[in-house]
């Protein structure tokens, strides 16, 4: 059973661990504080608002895809809040809306619930709440993000037996059910559960105030929080797309906080690095030729130079990657090599299934989002000429995040031939479950491609628990590399965050995807 203290201050929230035990955060102290440059940024202290600057605008801030990062930035721990939440740097699962739980049986889970919290719309938040947002975004119609990313196609079986009580019975044994529910934001069963909604309801210490389409969101604090009060009375969300811009309107006191920078963006001393948890690479359709032959797949992982990438690029702050996940997420196999850059043997194995009549001329669309992380326009290029060189023809669509989706996400879209997919994941709950089952099942929701014998394996190795899960995991990267290629992985990421010297504020592995605006406070 895990228990704690109904007094709890949330200090710390769901996703992995720190990744580099001794990363350094470059926090720039008070040598700025008072230059010309930061001047602005004073005034933000003093202010009751809390300015953060996003690469984008999200979506929709729909609590059920609140695992996009671009929605879960502005509304997890903010506006909404999940039963259970996950200590980023210790990974153990904490107390929130849900006070402990404890398996009572092979299949059965049994939460205790808070008995004094409200939403935000005055009702209480209580074990019908709890139920109705799983059935809502696990067991519904609605294609909720969530329930591909963290449930897959199991469902749900959901009991309120009284107000503070829930019962959870999952159709197989499931050890990770509590880490997995700690993806649910809760909301009231008020929602509709027929259509999404643009704007949610929840019992975080914000409510939205107002989004001005196109220009701003803005949160307020409202006086019905069951716990203790944000040190800013309101946040505004503005979006830039480039990062440059970002870190400008932090260097000259426009904004408090800036998202997803670069290394050489100019934020100086504002920069801070923090351990991050996302991977880049690209996802290959392998039922499509010739992406469909396992040659033409490991003649790309051959031509990616991705040292070269990191290097030039990222100016070595991200780690050139072999998996999907990267270390400190359970599954890691610390022993997988990264593919070589190897430009020769690239052109041999398209040359060779050339040969054997595999149409390697055909249009390969490599598709990529805007702002989706620093350099992507440029890492797209880089990636589409690497390609060219290895005898492939690759063409470069660059999309929004609306169109990205549609390639991100089944159902993909249809007759568009081949495709790479410049991906970034980000396993947010420290399990290569999470992973494995989006991307690499047959039907995993992000997979595009399987075998009958690797489902298997996946499907296996979710049973499993302690060192057998961590052994089965690695096994499943290896034989990923080796005998199904889906992936051309390139690098685990360093986040970089602009912050004003006005604010304190520490991020961690979470940051990046649940900027959790109670942590920052005025410096003094």
């Amino acid at each position: 059973m895990m228990s704690s203290s109904p007094s709890i201050k949330r200090q710390l929230r769901l996703q992995i661990p720190v990744v580099v035990a001794g990363s350094a955060l470059l926090l720039s102290g008070c040598s700025v504080a008072n230059s010309e440059n930061a001047a602005g940024a004073t005034a933000g202290a003093a202010s009751d608002t809390l300015r953060v600057v996003l690469q984008q605008e999200p979506p929709t801030l729909e609590a059920c895809e609140a695992n996009l990062t671009s929605t879960g930035v502005v509304v997890r721990s903010n506006v909404t809040q999940p039963l259970i939440e996950r200590n980023p740097t210790t990974g153990e699962l904490e107390p929130l809306l849900a006070t402990e739980w404890e398996a009572t049986s092979d299949t059965e889970w049994t939460l205790k619930l808070r008995d004094d919290v409200k939403f935000q719309d005055g009702t209480d938040f209580n074990a019908e709440a709890a139920a109705y947002t799983i059935d809502r975004a696990v067991n519904s119609d609605l294609g909720c993000n969530v329930e591909g990313y963290v449930f897959g196609d199991t469902d749900l079986e959901v009991e309120a037996v009284d107000a503070t009580t829930l019962k959870v019975t999952t159709p197989e044994p499931d050890p990770i059910l509590p880490l997995r529910l700690s993806f649910l934001e809760v909301v009231p069963t008020s929602t509709s559960d027929t259509e999404k909604v643009r704007e949610p309801i929840g019992t975080g210490p914000y409510k939205i105030e107002q989004w001005d389409a196109g220009q701003k969101i803005t949160l307020s604090t409202w006086d019905g929080y069951w716990g203790d009060a944000p040190a800013f009375p309101k946040a505004e969300y503005q979006w830039r797309g480039e990062g440059t811009v970002r870190a400008a309107m932090v260097t000259s006191g426009e904004a408090d906080i800036a998202m997803g920078l670069g290394p050489d963006d100019g934020a100086g001393d504002l920069g801070v690095n923090y351990p991050n948890n996302e991977t880049i690479g690209l996802r290959l359709s392998g039922d499509t030729a010739p992406l469909d032959d396992i040659r033409v797949r490991q003649a790309i992982n051959y031509a990616i130079d991705k040292e070269g990438i990191v290097a030039s690029l990222y100016q070595n702050k991200d780690k050139v990657a072999a998996q999907l996940i990267p270390e400190g997420v359970v599954g890691h196999n610390a022993s997988l090599e990264a593919w070589p850059f190897d430009l020769e043997k690239a052109k041999a194995l398209v040359a060779e299934a050339k040969a054997d009549g595999v149409p390697v001329d055909t249009k390969i669309t490599l598709v990529a989002r805007n702002a989706q992380f620093p350099k992507v326009t440029e890492l797209s290029q880089v990636l589409q000429e690497q390609l060219a060189q290895a005898g492939l023809n690759v063409e470069l669509k660059m999309t929004e995040t609306s169109q990205h989706l549609q390639y991100q996400i089944r159902p993909f879209v249809e007759d568009q031939g081949p495709i790479a997919l410049l991906i970034q994941h980000g396993n947010q709950a420290g399990d290569a479950a999470f992973t494995v089952e989006q991307y690499m099942l047959s039907d995993g929701a992000q997979s595009s491609f399987g075998t009958e014998e690797f489902d298997k394996r996946l499907l296996e190795a979710g049973k499993s628990s302690g060192d057998d899960r961590q052994q089965a995991y690695e096994d499943i990267f290896t034989y990923q590399n080796e005998n199904v290629v889906q992936f051309a992985t390139i690098a685990h990421q360093t986040g970089i965050l602009g912050k004003s010297a006005a604010i304190n504020y520490t991020p961690n592995s979470s940051s990046g995807d649940e900027l959790r605006l109670t942590e920052m406070t005025p410096a003094s």
